[in-house]
């Protein structure tokens, strides 16, 4: 399936994704492989599925990167030179 990034937190760790489908999905970076780092706007594919609390999205891959004005729109979102810390 393919979506687009509707928000990630990298401080948080997770954000959501708004499929072709027009839903929402739940997304958390350990479903984001390593060394990849997603923004608000990239368009995105990924294995959609039922997570405990609703829509997931799992094996994410950034198909396109947005255009720099449209990751910059994001409110409180953490640049791209941060990282989320694993715990």
């Amino acid at each position: 399936m393919e979506g687009v990034v509707k928000f990630f937190n990298r401080k948080k760790g997770f954000g959501f994704i708004t499929g072709d489908d027009g839903q929402d999905y739940f997304v958390h970076f350990t479903a984001i492989p390593r060394g990849v780092f997603i923004n608000d706007n990239d368009r995105v594919s990924f294995e959609g599925g039922q997570g405990e609390r609703g829509l997931k999205a799992d094996k994410i891959a950034v198909l396109q990167k947005a255009p720099r004005q449209e990751r910059e729109q994001g409110e409180g979102q953490a640049s791209d030179e941060e990282e989320v810390e694993e715990q």
